[in-house]
């Protein structure tokens, strides 16, 4: 998932061209992009397009930001969305791990209820220093898939400048580090300028340098630079496969950790060929 491609919930114009796009995921926002005037409106829309035979055979991962747990729409967004179609719930502003128990039974019994099985994950978007400062607790909730980091709610309100490399590192290191104890991804949030596509460039660039998985694009235009920043080059790909094959050999002899090169080789970096790889077959 290199790419994620934001799409307005309002806008169902926007949909197809979305999945039609060479981003690796889309990601329909039913929160600040909608306003409250239009909020079912927008619900509507979505759960049109993802019971839809576009979505349903769509090779994309279609997410769903949905709004706040605090809200009153968090409950009615999660009826609506409702479906197989759906690869992740993107929970906006989490700030505890109690919060993920409570949108869970929420969003497990809307699935039941639509006579499907309650495995949805949850993508939690640390926006604030309390959620920072839980991240690792957040992370390590069983149905949290990754984390993912929402800048202009993290800075804004506190007068942070967004644009400032030091502040951007700061808390990509410390979001990456609590994904990393709990095992699961990270991923990058949005570059805001669309004109400033070498800006976008060095971002996504440190983003892949510690290890995000890929990085939000607001702009089709960002969507290109996502994937060749985050596409891996032939060399590292070829080093994954090596590696993937020597722990599929490992393996089939009992060996859950093994030497490659010199160096000893475990689940995590497993774990992380495996990324490389489907990210390089992803072209």
């Amino acid at each position: 998932m290199r790419s994620k491609l934001f799409v307005p919930g309002a806008r169902p114009e926007l949909f197809g061209k979305a999945l039609a796009s060479a981003a690796d995921a889309i990601s329909i926002d039913l929160e600040d992009a909608v306003v409250e005037s239009r909020k079912g409106e927008a619900r509507a829309a979505v759960a049109e397009v993802l019971r839809s035979s576009e979505a349903q055979t769509s090779t994309k991962s279609i997410i769903v930001r949905v709004n706040a747990l605090a809200t009153t729409h968090f409950p009615a967004d999660v009826r609506a969305i409702a479906s197989p179609s759906l690869a992740l719930l993107n929970l906006p502003k989490v700030e505890s791990a109690t919060e993920i128990d409570s949108a869970i039974a929420i969003i497990d019994r809307a699935f039941v209820d639509a006579g499907l099985r309650p495995t949805l994950r949850v993508l939690a978007n640390i926006e604030s220093p309390k959620g920072l400062r839980n991240a690792v607790a957040i992370a390590e909730h069983p149905r949290v898939a990754g984390l993912q980091l929402g800048y202009a709610d993290l800075f804004g309100p506190f007068g942070i400048e967004r644009r400032d490399a030091q502040h951007v590192y700061s808390v990509m290191f410390s979001v990456r580090m609590a994904a990393a104890e709990a095992g699961v991804f990270a991923y990058d949030g949005a570059f805001p300028d669309i004109k400033d596509a070498d800006g976008f460039r060095v971002e996504a660039g440190m983003a892949r340098r510690l290890g995000f998985l890929g990085k939000s694009c607001i702009h089709p235009s960002q969507v290109t630079l996502a994937n060749e920043v985050f596409r891996p080059g032939d060399a590292e790909i070829e080093q994954a496969q090596r590696l993937l094959a020597a722990a599929r050999e490992a393996a089939g002899n009992g060996a859950g950790a093994f030497l490659l090169d010199g160096r000893m080789i475990d689940t995590p970096d497993i774990r992380r060929a495996e990324m490389i790889v489907a990210s390089g077959d992803l072209g």
